[in-house]
């Protein structure tokens, strides 16, 4: 039987019993389509981490406190991190470029007659340099800001829309209060663009250090340091500067494990890969059982094709089909279903996915390889679960399968 003939014979087949052939299809529908809308979330959410990462740039280290274990207890008394540890990190730590201390807290923020909640950030005139942000309109406070401790602050572009704000040059000049304080708008930062697994950098106000430490924050407790290595092949030799600076500030024994974390760029993607790998491993899970239980009703279904065409296949046996033409026929229509359940699940998870990014703002981004192997486990899963019943096919006696009723 020819390829043209035996195709037409299977559509007619899946044609007779249209309904039948859509819930069989479902299985399949559901699985691929599942799949490709969640591997479009995890590619956009780990282009989004990327990018932002590249907008901190690769030479960035962060340093944090952490709670020690003692004995095997979390200790309850956290050594913290103060500015006496930023300044033994100047001293010490020849690789390191730049140091940027931060204290930041949300706080209710009230301009005119709006108000909302913001991240307020005690932090350096630095920090533009180290956190590659560029200013829109105004301008950065400076060294001598913070050491007058003017109340002077720079909002980021995220902030207009929170306080109904249609553009800079409405606020620019103008006072915002935190906490009682008025503080002057001197500054607008650039769009960063927002990144979900990160928050969104645009949605903050930047104060002066020295401004926030004593009139807004009221202690010496840093968030977070960080500091920029000369280059990326400078980065082991300044995070040992850096651990060696803060072993000595904190006047820890050398038997005494470091009560700080030191993390780089590619510690953030090392780990981002990972929970990519196992959001991978779960979903193909999923898939698989998905796709197992689709197959099953494939197989289920192709055989109860075989037992209501026994009479057909008797009669095609009579007329000189081969037991190689019946097992293509019935492998054929098999394979069908699961290709064309595959495209309709391919069509609906690319349907998701954009939706999902319309409605919710989450970052998706279809890709192409997903396409390709969805689609092949369809084939592949219409060949594997269509083996048996056209078998099954294949082997009835023509005899038998005419007196059957």
């Amino acid at each position: 039987m020819l390829i043209g003939e035996t195709l037409r014979v299977a559509l007619d087949a899946l044609r007779a019993n249209k309904m039948r052939s859509l819930l069989t299809m479902l299985g399949i529908v559901i699985g691929i389509g599942a799949v490709i809308a969640m591997v479009a979330l995890g590619n956009g959410a780990q282009a989004s981490v990327r990018a932002r990462i590249a907008g901190l740039g690769t030479t960035l280290l962060e340093v944090n406190a952490k709670r020690v274990q003692q004995g095997g207890v979390a200790s309850t008394n956290i050594k913290r991190l103060v500015p006496a540890d930023v300044r033994m990190i100047v001293e010490h730590a020849p690789h390191v470029t730049a140091v940027q201390p931060q204290q930041d807290r949300s706080l209710r923020i009230v301009w005119r007659n709006r108000n909302a909640n913001i991240d307020v950030v005690g932090t350096t005139a630095n920090y533009l340099h180290v956190r590659k942000f560029e200013i829109e309109d105004g301008e950065m406070f400076t060294d001598s800001d913070e050491n007058a401790r003017r109340r002077v602050a720079v909002i980021g572009a995220g902030v207009l829309p929170l306080l109904g704000i249609e553009s800079s040059g409405q606020i620019l000049g103008d006072n915002i209060r935190i906490i009682g304080e008025q503080f002057k708008v001197i500054g607008v930062l650039k769009s960063k663009g927002r990144a979900s697994s990160f928050g969104n950098p645009d949605e903050q106000i930047l104060i002066p250090f020295m401004t926030g430490r004593f009139k807004v924050f009221g202690n010496e407790r840093l968030n977070d340091i960080s500091a920029l290595a000369a280059s990326e092949a400078d980065i082991p030799e300044a995070m040992l500067e850096i651990q060696r600076a803060l072993r000595r500030s904190h006047r820890l024994r050398p038997d005494q494990p470091d009560d700080f974390t030191i993390r780089n760029q590619a510690d953030f993607l090392t780990t981002m890969s990972e929970t990519s790998q196992t959001f991978g491993s779960l979903l193909a899970g999923i898939a698989a059982v998905s796709l197992m239980v689709g197959g099953i009703g494939i197989m289920n279904i192709m055989l109860v094709s075989v037992t209501e065409r026994t009479r057909e296949i008797g009669i095609r046996k009579a007329l000189g089909a081969t037991r190689r033409s019946i097992l293509l026929q019935f492998l054929t229509e098999a394979t069908l279903l699961c290709v064309l359940g595959g495209a309709i699940g391919v069509a609906a998870g690319v349907f998701t996915a954009w939706a999902l990014q319309q409605t919710l703002g989450w970052d998706t981004a279809v890709d192409g390889a997903s396409i390709l192997i969805a689609l092949g486990v369809a084939t592949a899963t219409g060949l594997v679960f269509g083996v048996w019943p056209a078998r099954q096919a294949a082997r009835l006696d023509p005899i038998e399968a005419l007196r059957f009723e």
